[in-house]
């Protein structure tokens, strides 16, 4: 179910990043929407912080089952016995644990296997953790451009679907990055090179630049790339497939 959140900050950024910091969820994860921007005033009087609604994706509760009444018995057990089974019930019904990193590679490794096999696929899944609990998953084999698609597209519905399927019914989500042929490292560094060239045109005009459309993991690289620049800042409008991300000018805030 689609949740959201309000947050305010001295800059946009600042609003965005103590929402982040609330949800514990990084920016790829969710959407913003600017509410009002932030407004410094003159001499102080009049300034207005910025306010920013923040969405993301939850999963659905699952309402608790009622238990049935308990039935008075008619008169007292005659044996001892009777009493046994009662700490039945808590054998029966133990808390569920989370799912350990074994699991959930066994999970991605089967789900990816399937997935591979039906749509005719020669690739095979590498999984490795890295320091940051994310699931690395390369896919190794041959001619796997159709894998990739145009622009990333296929690699990215890969992805998304394992997400899903991996996540599903679980407390606690965990982060899956797929990529084949190094297709992620060669359009990363494409995307910090565009973003380093906005950014100056940003500065040297003092006008922000919005994007075109990306996908999430796109968005963040943006992000990611931008977020110690003096005088620039980032964020992201308008609802999927057509996301952009906008490189703003922060007016001499430094970060």
């Amino acid at each position: 179910m689609l949740k959201w959140i309000e947050s305010t900050g001295k800059s946009e950024e600042a609003a965005i990043e103590a929402a982040l910091q609330q949800l514990g969820m990084d920016r790829d994860e969710v959407s913003v929407e600017i509410l009002e921007r932030a407004k410094s005033g003159f001499l102080g009087i009049g300034s207005c912080p910025a306010k920013v609604k923040v969405s993301y994706e939850a999963p659905d509760e699952e309402p608790e089952p009622v238990p049935a009444p308990k039935a008075e018995p008619v008169r007292p057990a005659p044996a001892p016995k009777a009493e046994q089974p009662a700490p039945a019930p808590k054998a029966e019904r133990p808390a569920p644990a989370p799912a350990g990193a074994e699991d959930r590679t066994q999970a991605i490794q089967g789900f990816l296997t399937g997935l591979l096999e039906h749509m005719g696929a020669q690739a095979r899944p590498e999984i490795q953790v890295d320091e940051n609990g994310t699931y690395q998953v390369e896919l190794v084999g041959e001619d796997l451009g159709g894998l990739i698609g145009r622009r990333g597209e296929t690699l990215d519905a890969i992805q998304q679907l394992t997400g899903y399927a991996v996540n599903h019914g679980q407390s606690k989500r965990v982060r899956i990055h797929v990529d084949a042929e190094g297709y992620r490292a060669k359009r990363e560094e494409s995307l910090i090179r565009l973003a380093r060239k906005v950014a100056g045109k940003v500065v040297k005009y003092r006008r922000n630049v919005t994007l075109e459309p990306m996908n999430a993991y796109e968005r963040h690289v943006i992000h990611t790339a931008l977020q110690d620049t003096p005088d620039v800042t980032t964020y992201s409008i308008g609802t999927e497939p057509n996301r952009r991300t906008v490189v703003a000018y922060s007016r001499g805030e430094h970060r």
